[in-house]
């Protein structure tokens, strides 16, 4: 497990979108997996069970993050680099957040696990053409929108 969770965890930050609430989610996984080992060496697939495993903990995640208010935001002046890469980073976590969480958990497995469409249809409980149908779709929306900014 050593070796994938950094996988595990970079596919939960796509989904969630925010890292801390990515790392809760890759440790539960690690910790269900872990409860479940015998079973899962069984199985013969330890990756695909946490990746799965990871899926149906973020899909069936009803708690949402709420943000903290703040009194005011801070004035910025110059040019800063690294807060360019901030906005650019909360720009892709904007777009992808306007996703349903299927499409989102879709194209995260299409772009950051490279998954075949026949897996995430399996993942997602859906056929591979149904899997395509989703990628397409919140691809077309991500463009939609980035287009209109």
């Amino acid at each position: 497990m050593r070796e994938v969770s950094p996988g595990l965890l970079r596919f939960a930050h796509v989904l969630t979108l925010h890292r801390a609430e990515a790392e809760d989610l890759a440790q539960e996984t690690l910790i269900r997996v872990g409860l479940a080992w015998s079973r899962v060496r069984r199985d013969g697939n330890p990756v695909g069970y946490a990746q799965r495993t990871l899926l149906n903990l973020f899909l069936n995640r009803r708690r949402r993050r709420a943000d903290i208010p703040v009194a005011a935001v801070p004035e910025v002046t110059g040019e800063d680099v690294a807060l360019a890469a901030v906005d650019a980073a909360d720009g892709v976590r904007n777009l992808l957040a306007s996703l349903p969480r299927k499409q989102r958990a879709a194209v995260a497995m299409r772009y950051v696990l490279d998954l075949p469409d026949e897996r995430i249809g399996e993942l997602l409980g859906c056929s591979p053409q149904t899997v395509r149908s989703q990628v397409s779709r919140g691809l077309a929306a991500l463009r939609a929108q980035e287009g209109s900014r």
